[in-house]
């Protein structure tokens, strides 16, 4: 008997299914805008996005200029943003933020249309155009919607895509240095990439290990000079590793600062040492 009940249940919504699909291909095929327009409505509110995006494609024309285009607009826009394709919902946010700069709906299209760039944000390796446009988006709703209910998520989102700049910032610096080792002119890279690190994430979760990097590159160029021009560079790698311990007198990488001052000195100590020698 259960079988039986559950079979007819089965069949029943097949039956449903089979008949709500030949009225979508109806409807899709004839040229009745109401028709289309209220399907769309039925299955947006459904959640079948798939379905409300392609009546609501063919309709989006048609209601350019009347009372009800604010919301075919909206609607059309946020089925892809629901559907994933981020590149569209991006865009036709983007008109809908142009056309209805007026509407009750303008925070929340102006969040998923940033939120839009921001699922197009790369690896951190990649190019970060998509990052950069997503971070000013976010910035400018942000600035705009400071009471929005929307304003946590957009400053959380603007947090990761900073964080992925900086750390792709900070590997940059890294490479320089790293080749270095091969190619000396890398050295004085590093040092500018430190410098321009420190000054454009003054905030960074990396810039103590961005300030140590600099201090190994100086110390680097230094002992790889003419000898002419090593007692300098080997005091400009001190004065690095001195800012380095005064901000960071704790720091996580004492090993390796150490090091590198260890270093340092022994080197200057030979030029102490000729000094001495000359004045006597």
């Amino acid at each position: 008997m259960f079988f039986r009940i559950k079979h007819i249940l089965l069949l029943g919504g097949l039956l449903i299914a089979f008949q709500s699909c030949n009225e979508y291909q109806k409807v899709i095929k004839n040229e009745d805008v109401k028709a289309k327009y209220d399907m769309a409505e039925k299955y947006y509110d459904e959640g079948d996005f798939k379905r409300a995006n392609r009546l609501l494609e063919q309709i989006a024309p048609k209601y350019i200029g009347k009372p009800q285009g604010e919301r075919v607009m909206f609607f059309l826009a946020n089925t892809y943003f629901e559907r994933g394709d981020y590149n569209m919902a991006g865009y036709q946010f983007e008109r809908f933020i142009k056309s209805y700069p007026k509407s009750d709906k303008i925070a929340q299209a102006s969040f998923l249309g940033a939120k839009s760039y921001f699922e197009l944000s790369p690896n951190y390796s990649l190019d970060q155009t998509d990052t950069d446009k997503a971070l000013l988006k976010l910035q400018n709703f942000i600035n705009a919607y400071s009471e929005s209910e929307f304003f946590a998520d957009a400053n959380e989102m603007a947090k990761e895509l900073t964080t992925k700049k900086e750390k792709k910032a900070f590997e940059i610096l890294k490479q320089y240095n790293k080749l270095g080792e091969f190619n000396y002119d890398m050295l004085k890279s590093a040092v500018e990439a430190s410098d321009n690190f420190v000054s454009d994430f003054p905030g960074s979760i990396y810039r103590e290990e961005a300030l140590l990097v600099k201090v190994d590159a100086l110390t680097n160029r230094a002992l790889n000079s003419f000898e002419s021009l090593q007692e300098e560079r080997l005091l400009d790698a001190k004065t690095a590793y001195l800012a380095f311990k005064k901000k960071y007198p704790e720091t996580n990488f004492e090993k390796e600062a150490s090091r590198l001052m260890e270093n340092i000195e022994k080197e200057l100590q030979k030029f102490n040492t000729e000094s001495e020698s000359e004045s006597k």
